[in-house]
């Protein structure tokens, strides 16, 4: 069985340059690949396009890199909770492209299962349908959106093996799998790393044929975008 493991967070993103584009799995700050951002926060590698459905808060998540000027451009559905991406989009720092979120995760499935471009509904009629093919479907007016095109993909899970098989629990599967595979190479760190054949098969949500290199994070913090909380 080949293994894909990798000893060190270091080693899991030796490659990453500047200018490349990456996808950044997560849902708000649910299953975000936070060992991966905290130790490129620590490179010099800038210019990035980041894929990722947000852009992290101000001080965790994609918002540390954006804090640092690493990022040029993010592709996202969902950029609100952070003061520092709302300042650099107003004044011009930083190349905003606001995607439906279910196109976010069709471009990211089309480009793993090898899919150049996939036709929908949303956004048509809209400044989302600028300088897009358009064309009609059983009497509903469609628009042609593109695969990602990314270097690296990089995904966080519960649980993977050494062969890349990968487990995520609740929302934190809600990109993840779909942009693992998506990119050239996909990263995935997990929280617990395990044997080969230690996970039950019917249970993986991703084969390893799909990641490249896995490691486990030393550190994960739960984090909750807003607390709400009812006064009686």
């Amino acid at each position: 069985m080949i293994t894909k493991k990798v000893n060190s967070v270091q080693e899991a993103i030796q490659g990453i340059q500047n200018g490349m584009t990456i996808m950044f799995g997560g849902f708000g700050l649910c299953g975000i690949p936070e060992n991966i951002i905290a130790a490129l926060v620590n490179t010099s590698i800038s210019d990035l396009t980041c894929i990722s459905n947000n852009a992290g808060v101000d001080d965790f998540g994609l918002g540390l890199l954006l804090q640092k000027k690493q990022i040029k451009k993010m592709i996202s559905s969902y950029v609100g909770e952070n003061a520092e991406f709302e300042r650099q989009m107003l004044s011009g720092e930083l190349e905003v492209e606001l995607t439906p979120q279910g196109t976010l995760a069709e471009r990211c499935r089309a480009a793993q299962a090898g899919i150049p471009a996939f036709f929908t509904p949303a956004g048509y009629g809209t400044e989302v349908a600028e300088g897009k093919e358009a064309r009609e479907f059983n009497g509903k007016m469609h628009i042609m959106e593109e695969a990602f095109k990314a270097d690296f993909a990089i995904v966080k899970a519960w649980k993977g093996d050494e062969a890349g098989n990968l487990i995520f629990k609740g929302t934190a599967r809600n990109f993840n799998a779909c942009m693992a595979g998506a990119g050239k190479i996909t990263i995935a760190e997990v929280e617990e790393l395990v044997p080969v054949g230690s996970l039950d098969p019917n249970q993986i949500h991703i084969p390893g044929i799909m990641v490249q290199r896995i490691f486990q994070g030393e550190k994960f913090e739960k984090r909750i975008e807003q607390r709400t909380v009812r006064i009686r």
